[in-house]
């Protein structure tokens, strides 16, 4: 037993970092043995980094920064070194689950993580290859290599079990909780099991209390979180609630909103300890680079579609010269938008939205 548990940690310690680091020096057109010789360092010293078994988090900081400028300097993708960082992020946030007496405090209480550490999570769980790496192709290997650094089915069972246990204890920590609280619900709703999915919407449904507050408070941003879960589950009705109830017609709501997906689309690029920083309005981040954020994921993420909709009307309605900035986005956009107009099954309001998005665009193209 102490066995099999010593093997599950060095699977789960840095096996996400070391696929995107083998990614990144298969970008460059290299082997492992002539990155490891350019590089200067053994064979198996490069074989370790990129299994995972000598995990990059416990690389020096200054050798770590060494191998991200020599990559690039050798032609990596840069794109894909930015990765390593949520990489190793996904890592700790999975190790310290799995592992918890091996942490004082959970990582998810530490810091607010982005969409890009919540990819990374998503691809060792179920495989789902990040956004971020679709386009990416891998050169011919031989024998049999993951395509994903799936965890192994026992590891993706502990790691939810001990995420419900985690997200239970959180609620009776009062307001030191609710980050964590927040953020481990938000990644239970990966688990698709009967009995994880039963779970997850007893333990959203008795939150849906929060969904009616009005303006911005320290829960507003859970309530936020659960109706999204909720969505991915398939129950697409308390975000609607949200948005009617908790968002529309209210500034600091909105401005939170916007500022929260600005954070998570990686237009504000420090790092957050907390969630009050959705307080800080758009000062703190680039609207052209969130309009491309949401078109992309209005084209993505069909299960929240009416947050999408709703977050690029608030936008637009405040940014009316944004198509401007980026004629050939708008242009993509104004025809997707058109193609949804055209279908049943959107809310009214989406509806209602979509066409004051679409006559935006029509009358600021450039």
């Amino acid at each position: 037993m102490a066995a099999k548990g010593a093997a599950r940690g060095r699977a789960a310690t840095g096996t996400i970092a070391g696929f995107v680091f083998r990614i990144a020096r298969e970008s460059a057109h290299s082997t492992q043995a002539g990155m490891a010789e350019a590089i200067g360092v053994d064979l198996a010293t490069w074989q370790g980094w990129e299994t995972g078994r000598r995990p990059l988090a416990n690389v020096k900081a200054g050798t770590l920064l060494n191998l991200r400028r020599r990559l690039l300097a050798m032609g990596a993708d840069p794109r894909i070194l930015h990765l390593l960082d949520p990489a190793m992020d996904a890592d700790r946030i999975i190790s310290a689950t799995i592992h918890p007496e091996n942490t004082a405090q959970h990582p998810l209480a530490d810091w607010v993580h982005t969409r890009d550490t919540a990819d990374m999570i998503a691809w060792a769980l179920n495989g789902t290859v990040p956004p971020s790496l679709a386009r990416h192709s891998t050169p011919g290997r031989r024998g049999p290599v993951a395509k994903a650094p799936l965890l192994p089915t026992l590891d993706r069972g502990v790691f939810f079990s001990q995420l419900r246990e985690t997200a239970e204890l959180a609620v009776h920590m009062g307001e030191d909780g609710l980050l964590l609280h927040r953020q481990a619900l938000y990644l239970c709703s990966y688990d698709r099991t009967p009995e994880a999915t039963s779970w997850m919407g007893h333990a959203l449904h008795t939150r849906r209390d929060l969904i009616t507050v009005r303006g911005w408070t320290p829960h507003w941003s859970t309530a936020r979180s659960t109706a999204v879960a909720l969505a991915r589950l398939g129950d697409p009705q308390p975000l609607l609630d949200f948005i009617d109830r908790a968002m529309a017609d209210d500034d600091a709501a909105e401005t939170a909103n916007l500022t929260y997906w600005a954070y998570w689309l990686g237009s504000i690029r420090e790092p957050q300890a907390n969630d009050g920083f959705m307080r800080q309005g758009p000062n703190n981040w680039e609207p052209v680079r969130l309009l491309r954020g949401l078109a992309a994921g209005l084209h993505q993420a069909p299960a929240y579609v009416d947050l999408y909709v709703h977050s690029l009307w608030a936008l637009l309605t405040n940014h009316h010269w944004l198509p401007l900035a980026e004629p050939e986005l708008a242009d993509s956009l104004y025809a997707h938008i058109s193609g949804l107009l055209d279908r049943n099954g959107i809310s009214p309001r989406s509806r209602r939205e979509l066409s004051a998005v679409h006559y935006v665009l029509r009358e600021n193209r450039a």
